[in-house]
Formats: C-alpha cells, sequence, structure tokens
C-alpha cells in the first residue's frame, strides 16, 4: 500500500501532479489531505481521508494552524492502523507530520519536492531538517529545482513533471490555430500572487490595448480575481479541465518573476505545448531546462516590458513563426507523455522499497 499525503487541495501544480502519480500506480493506495479546500483531488481513484487544516488571513495565524494542522495529521496516521509495509508519500515539504510519523513507526518515507522556498527562513529551515532525516527517497522536478535546494544528496531523483493523461489524449486531437475568430490569443493560467506576474500581465495587456487583435485571457487558481483589469482581459473562471482554455490559446504565458520566485518546473507551460501551442516563459529554473530560446517560444524576464511586449507583437505578426513553434513546441511535450512519467514514478517507489 502507498499512503498520500498533501495539505492544500486545490488546482496548482503540486495537487496536479499528485493527481499523476496517483493515477500511474496499480496497487492498493490511500491519501490523507487537509480539510480546507477542494479541487483536483476530489475525485482520485483511492480511498480520502481528511484531517483538519484552516488557512487565514493573517500569515502568522495560518502558521499556527498549520502547525496544528501536522499534530493532526500524525493522529490520524497513527488511528488508521496502516500496514507495516505502507509507503509513506509526502506531497511537498509542508505535511511534514507524515514524514515524523513514517520514520518513528520504521515506514519508508518518499518526498515529492515542490517549493523552490519558504518563508520565514526558520520555517524552511525547519521543513529541510525533518525531510533529510525521515526521507528514503526526495523526487525533485527539475535539475535546476535539485541544484538550488539540496535537502540529502545520495538520496534525490529527478522526475520532471508529466502531462496528466486524460489531458495528452484531449492535446493530441487538437490542431493549433495562430488565431481565434481573427484574434491572436493570449493566456496565462497562474495563482494571483504578485509573485506569479500578475501586475505584469495586466500591464502588457495595458501596454497592446490599441492592437484589437491581441486579446488576454486570465485563469486564476483557488478564489478567482476579483481586482480591475485593462478592457482587452477576460478573467476566466477557476477550472480543474483547463483543456478548452489551451485549445482557445494562440500563446501561453508564465510571467512568474525570477527576483521573487524561482519556478521549479512550469506546469502550465508544459500543458500548452502539449496543444502544440508557442510559449513565454521566464529564462530561469525549471522553464529554462523545459524551453530552449527562440524554438518553443522564447525565454523572457517579465520585467522586461518592452521585450515582452515585442515578444507578444512578433508573435502575433508572423504565422510562419508561430507554427514552426507549435510543431516544436508539441514535439517537445511528448518527451514528458504519461507513460514516461508513470516508468520514473514506479522506479523511485521500487527504490525506495530496497
Amino acid at each position: 500500500m502507498i499512503v498520500f499525503v498533501h495539505l492544500l487541495n486545490d488546482r496548482s501544480g503540486s495537487p496536479r501532479m499528485l493527481k499523476s502519480v496517483i493515477g500511474s500506480i496499480s496497487e492498493p493506495c490511500m491519501l490523507f489531505v487537509g480539510s480546507d479546500g477542494n479541487g483536483l483531488l476530489d475525485e482520485v481513484p483511492c480511498a480520502i481521508r481528511t484531517y483538519w487544516y484552516r488557512r487565514s488571513s493573517s500569515r502568522w495565524l495560518t502558521l499556527v494552524t498549520f502547525l496544528a494542522s501536522q499534530v493532526a495529521l500524525f493522529a490520524a496516521l497513527v488511528q488508521a492502523r496502516l500496514p507495516k509495509d505502507a509507503l509513506i508519500y509526502v506531497n511537498t515539504l509542508l505535511p511534514f507530520g507524515a514524514a515524523v510519523y513514517g520514520r518513528l513507526t520504521g515506514r519508508r518515507v518518499i518526498y515529492h519536492v515542490h517549493e523552490m522556498s519558504l518563508s520565514p527562513r526558520a520555517f524552511q529551515h525547519m521543513l529541510v531538517a525533518i525531510a533529510r532525516w525521515s526521507s528514503t527517497r526526495l523526487l525533485y522536478v527539475s535539475n535546476a529545482h535539485r541544484h538550488l535546494l539540496p535537502i540529502a544528496p545520495g538520496k534525490e531523483d529527478t522526475v520532471p513533471n508529466g502531462i496528466d493523461r486524460d489531458l495528452a489524449h484531449i492535446a493530441a486531437s487538437q490542431a493549433y490555430h495562430h488565431r481565434h475568430a481573427g484574434k491572436f490569443v493570449v493566456l496565462m493560467l497562474a495563482t494571483p500572487m504578485p509573485y506569479k506576474g500578475i501586475g505584469e500581465f495586466m500591464r502588457l495587456a495595458e501596454s497592446l490595448a490599441s492592437r484589437e487583435d491581441i486579446v488576454f485571457l486570465f485563469a486564476p487558481g483557488r478564489g478567482g480575481y476579483s481586482a480591475a483589469v485593462p478592457s482587452n482581459v477576460t478573467v476566466l473562471s477557476p477550472t480543474n479541465d483547463p483543456a478548452a482554455y489551451y485549445s482557445a490559446a494562440s500563446l501561453v504565458l508564465n510571467l512568474t518573476r525570477p527576483d521573487l520566485c524561482v519556478e521549479t518546473f512550469g506546469l502550465t507551460l508544459l500543458e500548452g505545448m502539449a496543444f502544440g501551442t508557442p510559449v513565454i516563459a521566464p529564462p530561469a529554473g525549471g522553464p529554462a531546462e523545459l524551453i530552449t530560446d527562440g524554438k518553443e517560444g522564447y525565454l523572457i524576464d517579465s520585467r522586461d516590458d518592452a521585450a515582452l511586449a515585442g515578444a507578444v507583437v512578433q508573435l502575433a505578426d508572423d504565422e510562419a513563426l508561430c507554427l514552426r513553434m507549435s510543431m516544436a513546441a508539441r514535439a517537445r511535450a511528448t518527451e514528458f507523455a504519461p507513460e514516461a512519467f508513470t516508468r520514473k514514478i514506479s522506479a523511485v517507489i521500487e527504490a525506495a522499497r530496497g
């Protein structure tokens, strides 16, 4: 049996990848997930148990409730009376209560690390120390991630994120279109946090307001987005199934600011590429491993307004360039097919079991 553990069930990259991991295995499993939120993990094919967790608008109160949630998680695992050979699979550094449980009860622990940094700094040091002490294996989503946050050399593996099987099937049947009803459609899916480049996205849209043939779509994560937006921006509803959004896009953006956060992978970029959509991404971290500048898209620092706007205009005005990038993007995405991801995850699970 594999016991998966996650904290916040939303529509972000880490639960999306956990859903893929759970879908890739063929043995009995159980999922322990925090009680605050609903999202991608609601319908995974295994037994689901919740443990108490609440978020707050206060950063410090959230920290207190988080620590309390890990006590609740530890207690829930004890009460579950799991098989002695159960493998504990901790998704992100956050649900450390499961790792402590695994170590103290002699069970093997896999950490699937998605974070690059957490605050306050002392909090990150604590989580890293627990992961180093308790883990049997640690998975990273890119080599850049592994090099920037080393935890336990000798126990680390790089397993790049894969494309969800259902999404990959839909993407394979979709032809890329440079324009949709005469419009060049620029799409960004991102959690509405400043470090994700939301301000840069809105500024980009505003700078191109005179181009009536270029429109912008913003798909926020959990909680939606209620702030004012430029007239050429449409805010989409949060969704567990983004296929329709990717199908409608001419270009996919990830504008994470590298001075505030280094992307560990960039899953929305890969998903967009699977649909044959060119991309623009930050020139650091995981995206720089995924994308070759000028081939599948461009690597541009989102703080460079002129370069960003220039690239969007160039792609909007050059259909032939977009079609070349589309072919390259789709070809690159095939390297991250569900089957390849399943093989790599299975190999790590077997290695953890010894």
